[in-house]
């Protein structure tokens, strides 16, 4: 998908791509940390239908639901041939602050942890000292009981 990407002096910056539809949808970041969400018109791509104000935190849970179930489905698709193995997106509200090596999740599940999606950022990979924040949501690779065990242990530690 090409993502044009706009500099708006003064303003921020605006962040657009073409839907199968012929409209824009598109994104603009304001210098002061405010986000639009935009969407051209069907008959003229370069005029605004419609905008809609976001403050940085509905613009993170926007991203989220948008970025996390994609990462899910890939790794569920690299993952698919694979006997047992199933991939889960689960929420962090146990150890917000606290590393994930705290959890010691894949000692106590088999689980492990490939991402952590926060504010619609996937982190691949984290260490053991990776710190998780309110809002989190990893992305635990294992057999269904240890996904399950896993979902205990991060919603109540």
């Amino acid at each position: 998908m090409n993502v044009e990407i706009t500099p708006l002096p003064g303003i921020g910056t605006r962040q657009d791509f073409m839907i199968r539809a012929g409209r824009r949808v598109g994104v603009i970041t304001y210098r002061d940390g405010r986000f639009e969400l935009i969407l051209s018109k069907a008959s003229d791509p370069d005029s605004c239908a419609a905008s809609i104000p976001l403050s940085p935190e509905e613009a993170s849970t926007l991203a989220g639901l948008l970025g996390a179930p994609q990462l899910v489905a890939h790794l569920r698709e690299e993952t698919r041939d694979i006997a047992g193995i199933t991939t889960r997106q689960l929420p962090v509200t146990a150890f917000a602050g606290r590393s994930l090596g705290e959890t010691a999740l894949r000692t106590r599940t088999g689980a492990s942890i490939v991402a952590v999606v926060r504010s619609g950022n996937a982190h691949p990979s984290p260490g053991p000292d990776f710190l998780f924040e309110n809002g989190d949501l990893a992305v635990v690779v294992g057999t269904a009981e240890g996904l399950d065990a896993a979902a205990e242990i991060l919603h109540g530690g």
